[in-house]
C-alpha cells in the first residue's frame, strides 16, 4: 500500500481551480467545488481534504506550467502534471466542463491511467 488515500484533480484556469476529490477504493469522485488560483485557497482547499502526506494531486499541463507542482510539493503534497494528449478519452462524451474534467482527473488517477 502506498499510503494515499485521496486523490485530487484540479481542472486549472487563469482565475480559478476546479477541485474532484476521489476517496481510495472504487466510489465516484466528488466534485469538491471551485476556489481562485491562488495558493493560500489551494493550501486551504487541500486542508480540509486529508493530510498532505495522504494525498496525490494532479492537473493539466497548459499555460500554468509547473509552477503550482512546484508549490504544492513545497509543501509536501505528491503532484504530476498530466500532458493533454495523454488522457484517455471517454467515447460519445463531447461536453467539457471544468468540473468534469477535474471529476475526471481524480478518477483516473486513483486508477493508475495517468503518468
Amino acid at each position: 500500500m502506498n499510503g494515499i488515500t485521496k486523490y485530487v484533480g484540479l481542472d486549472v484556469s487563469k482565475e480559478k481551480i476546479a477541485v474532484a476529490v476521489a476517496d481510495e477504493g472504487r466510489g465516484p469522485a466528488r466534485y469538491f467545488g471551485e476556489i481562485p488560483n491562488q495558493i493560500e485557497y489551494i493550501r486551504k482547499v487541500l486542508r480540509k481534504i486529508d493530510d498532505f502526506s495522504q494525498m496525490e494531486v494532479c492537473y493539466e499541463a497548459g499555460p500554468s506550467g509547473y509552477m503550482l507542482k512546484r508549490q504544492l510539493e513545497s509543501m509536501g503534497v505528491k503532484c504530476i502534471v498530466v500532458a493533454p494528449s495523454l488522457i484517455p478519452k471517454q467515447p460519445g462524451n463531447r461536453v467539457k466542463t471544468d468540473k468534469r474534467d477535474a471529476v475526471r482527473l481524480a478518477e483516473l488517477l486513483r486508477a493508475g491511467e495517468l503518468t
